[in-house]
Protein backbone atom coordinates (compact mmCIF):
# COMPACT_ATOMS: atom_id res chain seq x y z
CA UNK A 1 0.00 0.00 0.00
CA UNK A 2 1.74 3.53 -1.08
CA UNK A 3 2.54 6.19 1.35
CA UNK A 4 -0.42 8.29 -0.21
CA UNK A 5 -4.27 7.29 -0.80
CA UNK A 6 -3.73 6.78 -4.98
CA UNK A 7 -7.01 6.78 -7.68
CA UNK A 8 -6.51 3.07 -8.14
CA UNK A 9 -4.54 1.31 -5.87
CA UNK A 10 -4.22 -1.62 -7.65
CA UNK A 11 -1.68 -0.19 -10.33
CA UNK A 12 1.93 -1.02 -9.32
CA UNK A 13 4.80 1.14 -8.79
CA UNK A 14 4.89 4.07 -11.05
CA UNK A 15 2.21 3.82 -12.72
CA UNK A 16 0.02 4.33 -9.98
CA UNK A 17 1.98 7.17 -9.75
CA UNK A 18 0.88 8.22 -12.89
CA UNK A 19 -2.41 7.76 -12.95
CA UNK A 20 -2.54 10.17 -9.83
CA UNK A 21 -0.98 13.17 -11.37
CA UNK A 22 -1.26 13.22 -14.96
CA UNK A 23 0.04 16.65 -15.48
CA UNK A 24 3.35 15.26 -13.70
CA UNK A 25 3.25 12.21 -15.51
CA UNK A 26 2.67 13.97 -19.28
CA UNK A 27 6.68 15.34 -18.73
CA UNK A 28 8.02 12.04 -17.07
CA UNK A 29 6.81 10.14 -19.57
CA UNK A 30 7.76 12.33 -22.65
CA UNK A 31 11.66 12.30 -20.83
CA UNK A 32 11.39 8.74 -20.80
CA UNK A 33 10.34 8.11 -24.57
CA UNK A 34 13.22 10.71 -25.63
CA UNK A 35 15.47 8.74 -23.61
CA UNK A 36 14.72 5.29 -23.56
CA UNK A 37 13.32 5.09 -27.02
CA UNK A 38 14.35 8.16 -29.33
CA UNK A 39 16.58 8.73 -31.66
CA UNK A 40 20.40 7.51 -30.84
CA UNK A 41 23.65 5.09 -31.53
CA UNK A 42 22.66 3.51 -28.38
CA UNK A 43 20.10 0.95 -28.93
CA UNK A 44 16.81 0.71 -27.07
CA UNK A 45 17.64 -2.23 -25.12
CA UNK A 46 21.22 -0.89 -24.60
CA UNK A 47 19.50 2.16 -22.97
CA UNK A 48 17.16 -0.07 -21.28
CA UNK A 49 19.62 -1.85 -19.69
CA UNK A 50 21.24 1.08 -18.13
CA UNK A 51 17.99 2.01 -17.01
CA UNK A 52 17.46 -1.38 -15.24
CA UNK A 53 21.19 -1.75 -14.23
CA UNK A 54 20.87 1.77 -12.38
CA UNK A 55 18.01 0.68 -11.18
CA UNK A 56 19.50 -2.27 -9.20
CA UNK A 57 21.84 -0.12 -7.73
CA UNK A 58 18.92 2.09 -6.55
CA UNK A 59 17.36 -1.12 -5.17
CA UNK A 60 13.97 -0.40 -7.16
CA UNK A 61 12.62 -3.31 -7.58
CA UNK A 62 9.27 -2.16 -9.31
CA UNK A 63 11.88 -0.29 -12.48
CA UNK A 64 14.92 -2.36 -12.08
CA UNK A 65 12.39 -5.44 -13.52
CA UNK A 66 10.18 -3.24 -15.67
CA UNK A 67 12.94 -1.61 -17.69
CA UNK A 68 14.99 -5.04 -17.82
CA UNK A 69 11.60 -6.75 -19.10
CA UNK A 70 11.71 -4.20 -22.22
CA UNK A 71 15.27 -4.53 -22.82
CA UNK A 72 14.40 -8.49 -23.10
CA UNK A 73 11.67 -7.27 -25.81
CA UNK A 74 14.31 -5.52 -27.70
CA UNK A 75 16.87 -7.29 -27.87
CA UNK A 76 14.45 -10.33 -28.30
CA UNK A 77 15.90 -12.59 -25.38
CA UNK A 78 13.96 -14.31 -22.40
CA UNK A 79 13.21 -12.87 -18.95
CA UNK A 80 16.32 -13.90 -17.59
CA UNK A 81 18.09 -10.95 -18.43
CA UNK A 82 16.17 -9.48 -15.44
CA UNK A 83 18.87 -11.61 -12.96
CA UNK A 84 21.33 -11.45 -15.30
CA UNK A 85 21.51 -7.92 -15.23
CA UNK A 86 21.65 -8.13 -11.64
CA UNK A 87 24.78 -10.08 -11.73
CA UNK A 88 26.30 -7.57 -13.69
CA UNK A 89 25.77 -9.06 -17.43
CA UNK A 90 28.44 -12.20 -16.98
CA UNK A 91 27.14 -14.39 -19.69
CA UNK A 92 25.25 -11.50 -21.90
CA UNK A 93 27.07 -10.73 -25.06
CA UNK A 94 27.15 -7.12 -24.38
CA UNK A 95 30.15 -4.71 -26.34
CA UNK A 96 32.91 -3.38 -24.10
CA UNK A 97 31.64 0.02 -24.83
CA UNK A 98 28.96 -0.53 -23.34
CA UNK A 99 30.25 -1.88 -20.01
CA UNK A 100 32.42 1.36 -20.07
CA UNK A 101 29.19 3.42 -20.29
CA UNK A 102 27.74 1.04 -17.74
CA UNK A 103 30.24 2.05 -15.14
CA UNK A 104 29.54 5.49 -15.86
CA UNK A 105 26.37 4.81 -15.11
CA UNK A 106 27.42 3.53 -11.67
CA UNK A 107 29.14 6.19 -11.07
CA UNK A 108 26.71 8.57 -11.20
CA UNK A 109 23.87 6.61 -9.57
CA UNK A 110 26.45 6.87 -6.75
CA UNK A 111 27.03 10.38 -6.85
CA UNK A 112 27.48 12.66 -9.85
CA UNK A 113 31.20 13.62 -8.76
CA UNK A 114 31.99 10.15 -8.89
CA UNK A 115 32.48 10.43 -13.04
CA UNK A 116 36.19 11.03 -13.76
CA UNK A 117 38.04 12.33 -16.36
CA UNK A 118 39.51 8.83 -16.92
CA UNK A 119 36.23 7.07 -17.13
CA UNK A 120 35.25 9.53 -19.63
CA UNK A 121 38.52 8.93 -21.84
CA UNK A 122 38.47 5.20 -21.38
CA UNK A 123 34.36 5.36 -23.05
CA UNK A 124 35.76 7.11 -25.69
CA UNK A 125 38.61 5.07 -26.50
CA UNK A 126 35.74 1.75 -26.31
CA UNK A 127 33.85 4.03 -29.25
CA UNK A 128 31.61 5.89 -26.43
CA UNK A 129 30.43 9.12 -28.41
CA UNK A 130 29.97 12.63 -26.68
CA UNK A 131 26.12 12.47 -26.99
CA UNK A 132 26.14 8.89 -26.05
CA UNK A 133 27.88 9.54 -22.77
CA UNK A 134 25.52 12.41 -22.41
CA UNK A 135 22.62 10.09 -22.40
CA UNK A 136 23.99 7.24 -20.37
CA UNK A 137 25.05 10.16 -17.54
CA UNK A 138 21.06 11.50 -17.76
CA UNK A 139 19.67 8.18 -18.10
CA UNK A 140 21.40 7.21 -14.49
CA UNK A 141 20.67 10.53 -13.22
CA UNK A 142 16.78 10.18 -14.16
CA UNK A 143 16.23 6.82 -13.11
CA UNK A 144 17.97 7.89 -10.03
CA UNK A 145 14.58 10.45 -9.78
CA UNK A 146 12.39 7.98 -11.04
CA UNK A 147 13.43 4.87 -8.83
CA UNK A 148 13.24 7.37 -5.37
CA UNK A 149 9.61 8.70 -6.76
CA UNK A 150 8.49 4.98 -6.62
CA UNK A 151 9.84 3.89 -3.50
CA UNK A 152 9.61 7.11 -1.56
CA UNK A 153 5.56 6.81 -2.02
CA UNK A 154 6.25 3.31 -0.99
CA UNK A 155 4.70 1.62 -4.32
CA UNK A 156 3.89 -1.82 -4.49
CA UNK A 157 5.19 -4.32 -7.13
CA UNK A 158 4.82 -7.76 -8.61
CA UNK A 159 7.67 -9.82 -7.21
CA UNK A 160 8.01 -12.35 -10.35
CA UNK A 161 9.90 -11.52 -13.67
CA UNK A 162 6.88 -13.07 -15.46
CA UNK A 163 4.43 -10.28 -14.25
CA UNK A 164 6.44 -7.64 -16.01
CA UNK A 165 6.74 -9.30 -19.37
CA UNK A 166 3.65 -7.60 -20.92
CA UNK A 167 4.60 -4.58 -19.46
CA UNK A 168 7.98 -5.01 -20.83
CA UNK A 169 6.56 -5.40 -24.61
CA UNK A 170 4.75 -2.41 -24.21
CA UNK A 171 7.13 0.04 -23.37
CA UNK A 172 9.38 -1.46 -26.00
CA UNK A 173 7.20 -1.62 -28.93
CA UNK A 174 4.43 0.94 -27.91
CA UNK A 175 6.87 3.48 -26.23
CA UNK A 176 5.65 6.21 -22.68
CA UNK A 177 4.11 8.30 -24.65
CA UNK A 178 1.32 6.26 -25.11
CA UNK A 179 0.96 5.57 -21.45
CA UNK A 180 -2.48 4.34 -20.53
CA UNK A 181 -3.33 3.41 -16.81
CA UNK A 182 -4.97 -0.18 -16.37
Amino acid sequence: MAHIKLLNEELPGIVGLLNYRPETAKPLLELAETLLRGPSTLTSGEREIIAASVSWWNNCHFCHTSHAAAAAAHLNCDLSLVDEIKKGLPNTNVSDKLRALLHIAHQVQRNGKEVTAEDVAYARELGATDQEIHDTVLIAAAFCMYNRYVDGLGTWAPQANEAYKEMGERMAFVGYGKHQPA
